[in-house]
């Protein structure tokens, strides 16, 4: 029994550290579910995007590094606020955002379910929570209890935020191509890829800053982002058409 004892306790520290890794991904797509009121989503494709999301976030790593050591090449300090920039916005963001909605859109544009135009926001946030998810149980796992507090408040929120950005816009480059208006179709898919690697961009190079700004800068840009991003997914949920 006492040599059972030690397992017990380390497997139910490991249940304690997956739930706190998971719940705040889960939270926040019954969320969005709940707000897709005209006609949600089958699950097993939800469930199907989820899973993507996790794909998106194992290749990212591989292309992250690629990256990174490609960067690394440049003759720029590792601790300048250049190469931090670059970073935050070519290597972390590009690649994130990148992947997520390229693997997304092949799961999902000739979906016959597509049929609304805030169906965008919901693909795109739940395969931008299966990210989160599997990020937030690496990191977790790898840092403690006290990382999944901090990650369910800012990394978790942040990566369904921007997903909103890009499937706001998602959602009408759908509406546009059934109408054959390619051009604006591809005008909203590349305003949203590029506004969502923005912000990706800016909460990171703040984040890996080591400056009182840099702080300062954070909080009001998380602060606002969240104010912004609530009111727009509030604002799409009672505004959906058919598209």
């Amino acid at each position: 029994m006492f040599i059972i004892l030690p397992f017990f306790l380390s497997f139910q520290y490991g249940v304690l550290l997956l739930a706190a890794a998971v719940c705040p991904a889960i939270f926040l797509m019954r969320y969005i579910y709940r707000l897709d009121k005209v006609e949600p989503e089958p699950r097993e494709l939800l469930v199907k995007l989820f899973k993507t999301g996790i794909a998106a976030a194992f290749a990212s790593m591989v292309l992250e590094f690629i990256g990174e050591v490609f960067l690394n090449l440049l003759p720029i300090a590792q601790n300048s606020a250049i190469y931090i920039i670059l970073l935050a916005f070519l290597i972390v963001a590009a690649i994130e955002e990148g992947t997520k909605y390229y693997l997304m859109h092949r799961v999902v544009w000739n979906s016959p379910f597509f049929d609304f135009r805030f169906d965008g926001i919901v693909y795109a946030a739940f395969t931008s929570l299966g990210f989160a998810a599997i990020e937030n149980v690496i990191y977790v796992f790898r840092y403690g209890l006290g990382t999944a507090v901090i990650r369910a408040l800012l990394s978790v929120p942040g990566h369904l935020a921007f997903s909103v950005v890009f499937g706001t816009f998602y959602g009408r480059a759908k509406f546009f191509s059934n109408r054959g208006m390619e051009v604006e179709s591809k005008t909203c898919l590349t305003t949203g890829y590029v506004l969502s690697v923005f912000l990706h961009g800016f909460y990171d190079a703040c984040a890996m800053s080591d400056s009182s700004l840099a702080s300062l800068l954070f909080d009001v840009f998380v602060i606002a982002m969240y104010v912004a991003v609530y009111r727009l997914v509030k604002r799409e949920s009672a505004t959906d058409t058919p598209v």
